[in-house]
């Protein structure tokens, strides 16, 4: 990836994976809701190699702005090859049972938001049979838990959607790359009491761009999540519907 456009910029796995694509030379086109926390970005970027930064301000929760801010991405890098879609929200799982706009909040932005953009950003690539389409997902979305199902279903559904896309995009050389973290030391997760589970975001990034360059389709951060998602998935429903998870 040589011109990349990094939705969600500010997360703390994004801002970890824009050092390190900056210290390649990549050239970048970077998305976030906060202008100060977004410039900051760029100046790092800009200071540890970047070719180029540019900036965009923007709520990607505004699905009516993406196909627009695609073609400006594409105009300020003289092109795209690269897409990092890293913006998320966990929501409140207790305020989400009780009202249905809070669960709507939680899958626009974790899902629908991204389906807006991997729309016009997946037929780019396609049309020019080549590029890489990185997003994070969860591990919460292998399976549905009383404790974040509303989260859980928001990346669950997001998963089933690479899947189809990364069928039909497979033929023209483009790559869609699930990235599937466990629990990560972010802002997001501040309020979640920590435990030897958690992973820096550093350490995601830095296995989000190893799967890219070993041509993954998907891969779990950090790896041990792979056999403990397996053994999640699979526990018979008779058995997990009785479990506190």
């Amino acid at each position: 990836m040589k011109k990349v456009l990094v939705l969600g910029a500010t997360s703390a796995i994004a801002q970890a994976t824009v050092r390190l694509l900056s210290a390649r030379g990549v050239a970048l086109y970077l998305v976030g809701r906060n202008a100060e926390r977004l410039e900051a970005v760029a100046r790092d970027a800009r200071t540890r190699g970047a070719s180029r930064v540019e900036t965009e301000v923007l709520d990607l929760d505004d699905l009516s702005q993406h196909e627009a801010l695609v073609a400006r991405a594409e105009a300020a890098l003289g092109g795209l090859d690269g897409a990092l879609l890293a913006h998320g929200i966990l929501g409140d799982q207790a305020q989400a049972q009780g009202s249905y706009a809070e669960t709507e909040k939680v899958l626009r932005t974790n899902f629908l938001s991204a389906v807006s953009l991997l729309t016009p950003l997946a037929n780019r690539f396609e049309s020019q049979r080549t590029g890489t389409l990185v997003v994070i997902s969860s591990v919460a979305g292998d399976r549905g838990r009383q404790s974040n199902y509303v989260y859980g279903a928001s990346k669950g559904a997001l998963t089933v959607f690479l899947q189809g896309l990364r069928n039909r995009l497979a033929p023209a050389g483009v790559a869609v790359v699930t990235v599937k973290p466990g629990f990560v030391d972010t802002p997001m997760t501040a309020a979640v009491k920590k435990n030897p589970l958690f992973a820096s975001p550093e350490a995601v990034a830095r296995g989000l761009l190893r799967a890219v360059d070993a041509g993954r389709d998907e891969v779990y951060l950090p790896d041990f999540w792979r056999p403990i998602m397996f053994l999640i998935r699979g526990i018979p429903e008779r058995v997990f519907k009785r479990l506190k998870l």
